[in-house]
């Protein structure tokens, strides 16, 4: 039964064509197979997918991925059914994102067809721009309703978790945190615990402190601006803070690295 498929999202996909699929007029059956490449289908009507031996039900705003040489019967509910596609190939080899065969995309629906649609028009002018526009339409699959970590996660934690990431240069507390994603002190605090193992005062270090190396190995800021960046601007802490959670001091981090 195939229900998921993998996705290899480290580099990015070579867009072979796209376009606006219509459908129906000949037939409320079509069978269609892709030897080599992947098919991305955005629906605009109702019907059925079949394949590996699974029904999958086609609604406005649903989005579906079949992988290379495998055979995907579409059933139509109309004479006339159009979808926004694109056929790809996927050249990376490295960590796979599982996603459903079949997803609503939901409120990200509206998103996800104005990138096709660039995909599209740049398809025949600029095959990087397109290849560029799918790239993100496949990053946003793994992220939809049911797909991917994030999803899963308390819409309060990943309130929690965005606004660290957005002000991890100012001050963040707790109870701050709190009340931007709408929860009481106790709450987020055994959020955290539970999705990350760790406090959010831990994990408030943690995410400053990856950032800090990032910039002390990829950048020639100096160690000062690094630490006001992070939101430690007092060096005796940052340097106490860096020893602790790097192993080393911001300098011998750098040097390290050199």
């Amino acid at each position: 039964m195939t229900r998921h498929v993998d996705l290899a999202l480290d580099l990015p996909p070579h867009v072979e064509n796209a376009g606006i699929g219509v459908h129906g007029s000949a037939g409320p059956h079509d069978v269609f197979r892709l030897p080599r490449l992947w098919q991305l289908h955005l629906y605009g009507y109702s019907g059925a997918l079949e394949l590996g031996g699974s029904r999958h039900p086609i609604r406005p705003g649903h989005v579906s991925l079949v992988p290379p040489d495998t055979e995907a019967h579409f059933h139509y509910d109309a004479t006339r059914c159009e979808h926004l596609y694109a056929h790809f190939r996927l050249p990376g080899d490295g960590e796979r994102r599982r996603v459903p065969v079949m997803q609503d995309a939901g409120a990200d629906a509206a998103a996800l067809t104005g990138l096709l649609r660039q995909t599209v028009a740049a398809s025949a002018q600029s095959p990087a721009r397109a290849s560029a526009e799918l790239w993100t339409v496949l990053w946003r699959t793994t992220g939809l309703a049911g797909a991917g970590q994030d999803r899963a996660r308390h819409p309060a934690l990943r309130t929690a978790i965005a606004h660290i990431e957005e002000h991890l240069a100012g001050p963040l507390t707790v109870p701050g945190l709190a009340r931007a994603a709408g929860v009481s002190h106790t709450h987020l605090t055994r959020l955290f615990r539970e999705d990350t193992g760790h406090t959010v005062v831990a994990y408030i270090r943690r995410r400053r402190m990856e950032r800090a190396r990032h910039l002390l190995i990829a950048s020639t800021l100096a160690i000062p601006a690094i630490a006001a960046t992070v939101g430690i601007p007092d060096l005796q802490a940052f340097n106490k803070t860096c020893r602790k959670e790097l192993g080393a001091s911001p300098r011998a981090v750098r040097e390290r690295h050199a």
